[in-house]
């Protein structure tokens, strides 16, 4: 029996562990501990912070002293990870793997094979998203075990994901953990983590904050991404319940992109003084501006922040290029150029592109957070309206309504932006006669996602309220029509409903027979699609034209050869299957045979 529940957040900016302990026989009250994690901070110096940034240098042979790279468990490794990592690699920044876990989404790449550093010189030994991703959790285990003097695998293990992220991109993320030593991990979203943290530091209380008929929108904010999820607060026999409504798109919008809004902003006016900089001390101003960022929110005191950047070059006197940020420019750029005032009819703009683009990963093209809530708000609104017994009213509504308010993620350490997404949401509200939202304040934003996490481990045994809702998307998969060839024309793709929305972990969908056959024998590609907004469809029905779809989006292809007779087309019946993990996977059963082939959302196939 696990003795601790350990709660990881692998974060794309920082990751962090925390730890409860099962033996209490109450959650009420129990404190958690907080993983202090070991990690360098200079060459010879190492200090232990809650916080691991999740960076990954990547020195070359003769760049430090072997002993100077020591770890309390492990003697002159070839890599470094968190804040010396992160700090170094803004002066070498082709050496420097950062965003793994944007990487590990992108269904543009194939996550396996070593791209990061992206676009890093011939010299660099690069890694794959899933190998980076894998020794940041080898970081965090061993410093678990260092601290616990137990193996981590033996305890149960919560690993959070985005709420957004795709059931491919969820099986890479348990593959990592697997890689890591840390085999069978739960998965948890991020935004439930976030909200069981802010429920077990309420204790009961919670529910003088919280009454039947609220809906709660969970808006994350961090150094990467932005996630936002609905909970409806429901009864059932007596009750208090939490079922989690919807969740949004997976946006690749963050606290790296106010970085760089911010070292723009001061590169152009350098550039305006003559002063030029290059693509390595442009890189140094935007590691600056984080810190510069930080302080000035941190401290609402402080009117400016001083910046120096080294030169690597003779003609400016004294070797730095010296400028500061200050507070009216920090809040003009981030408040209102990431946060503006817009209506709720508003939508993320999409500028006209290029014919040729640098590849890279698909970053949001409106910076507006506030407009892509928008779109998240309406566009749930008309996919509710379909549904049958919706526990929210939506009579008179363009908009989901939210009655309250969790925020998640570091960016929101800054005041000013919580003030201003409070403000806009209520200024949504008031424009159809709703009452202004409640913010479920206390949370800690850099740690409530581990917290939550551990916490959730105590409330699978059978404690307190737990978070219902299952699948956050439906699941599809590509089924060829059967028509007489045509010359020039392909034929259409159906999709064919393997996984219905809110599936739950550890149940099984029997999709009705129909005829299908299963190329065996010879290479061939399964194509899968999902879906956030269909919650009607049921395991079996069949969407025509998949392709052009605009309620479906394509994830991973699974490419293979599947063992059995070269060419042979096998009559099977399908079964989708959402496990107790949270990955999905799906099984063809021969008819009238003993043959079964099983399918996972990603480059992995098993007999």
């Amino acid at each position: 029996m696990a003795k601790f529940s350990v709660g990881i957040d692998l974060g794309t900016t920082h990751s962090a562990v925390s730890t409860f302990d099962l033996a209490r026989e109450s959650g009420r009250g129990v404190e958690q501990q907080m993983l202090p994690i070991p990690q360098l901070v200079k060459p010879g110096a190492v200090e232990e912070p809650f916080l691991l940034p999740s960076f990954l240098y990547l020195p070359n042979e003769n760049e430090f002293p072997a002993e100077s790279l020591n770890l309390p468990w492990k003697r002159a490794h070839a890599d470094l990870i968190g804040e010396f990592a992160r700090a170094h690699g803004a002066k070498v920044p082709t050496r420097l793997v950062s965003s793994a876990k944007s990487w590990l989404c992108h269904p543009g790449v194939d996550r396996t094979t070593d791209i990061l550093p992206w676009q890093a010189p011939p010299d660099v030994q690069r890694v794959s998203p899933l190998e980076a991703s894998t020794r940041y959790l080898e970081h965090l285990r061993s410093a678990w075990e260092h601290k616990n003097g137990a193996k981590l695998k033996e305890q149960t293990v919560v690993l959070t994901v985005p709420a957004s992220f795709d059931a491919s991109a969820r099986d890479l993320t348990t593959e990592a953990a697997a890689r890591a030593g840390l085999e069978n991990v739960i998965l948890l979203e991020e935004p439930q983590a976030a909200l069981y943290s802010w429920i077990e530091a309420k204790g009961e209380t919670f529910r003088k904050d919280l009454t039947v008929g609220d809906v709660i929108l969970v808006i994350d904010v961090g150094g990467g991404t932005t996630d936002f999820s609905l909970m409806a607060v429901t009864e059932h026999n007596g009750e208090v319940q939490l079922t989690r409504l919807a969740v949004g798109d997976h946006i690749l919008l963050g606290g790296d992109n106010m970085d760089l809004a911010l070292a723009h902003t001061l590169n152009q006016q350098l550039s305006a003084a003559g002063k030029k900089l290059d693509a390595w001390q442009f890189a140094s101003l935007t590691y600056a501006c984080r810190e510069g960022k930080e302080r000035l929110f941190g401290d609402t005191r402080a009117k400016k922040h001083p910046i120096s950047i080294a030169s690597r070059g003779s003609a400016l006197i004294g070797g730095t290029v010296k400028t500061e940020l200050d507070r009216e420019q920090l809040e003009s750029i981030l408040v209102d150029g990431f946060f503006p005032r817009v209506k709720p009819s508003d939508a993320p703009q999409a500028a006209r592109r290029s014919g040729l683009a640098q590849m890279s990963l698909p970053y949001a093209q409106d910076a507006a957070v506030t407009r892509h809530l928008a779109a998240f708000l309406t566009r749930q609104a008309a996919a509710l309206a379909n549904s049958q017994d919706v526990p929210v009213r939506l009579e008179g509504r363009s908009f989901v309504h939210p009655t309250a308010i969790l925020f998640n993620g570091g960016a929101f350490k800054a005041a000013p932006l919580k003030q201003r997404v409070t403000e806009v949401v209520n200024s949504w509200l008031d424009s159809e006669g709703g009452k202004p939202v409640k913010e479920l304040g206390g949370a800690d934003l850099d740690l409530s996602v581990a917290r939550g996490a551990a916490y959730y481990g105590w409330v699978r045994q059978g404690h307190g309220i737990r978070i219902r809702g299952g699948t956050a998307h439906a699941y599809y998969v590509g089924v060829e029509a059967s028509v007489p060839a045509v010359p020039g024309f392909k034929p259409p793709l159906r999709a064919l409903c393997v996984a219905p929305f809110g599936m739950e972990e550890g149940t099984k969908a029997e999709i009705p027979p129909q005829e299908f056959g299963l190329v065996v024998g010879e290479p061939t590609r399964f194509r899968f699609f999902s879906s956030s907004v269909r919650r009607e469809d049921k395991a079996g029905d069949m969407l025509e034209d998949a392709a052009r779809s605009e309620d479906l989006e394509e994830v991973s292809p699974v490419e293979t050869t599947l063992p059995g007779k070269e060419g042979q087309l096998v009559p099977v019946n399908l079964q989708a299957l959402v496990t107790e993990l949270g990955t999905l996977e799906l099984q063809c059963v021969e008819k009238n045979g003993s043959g079964r082939w099983k399918l996972e959302l990603n480059v992995r196939m098993k007999e």
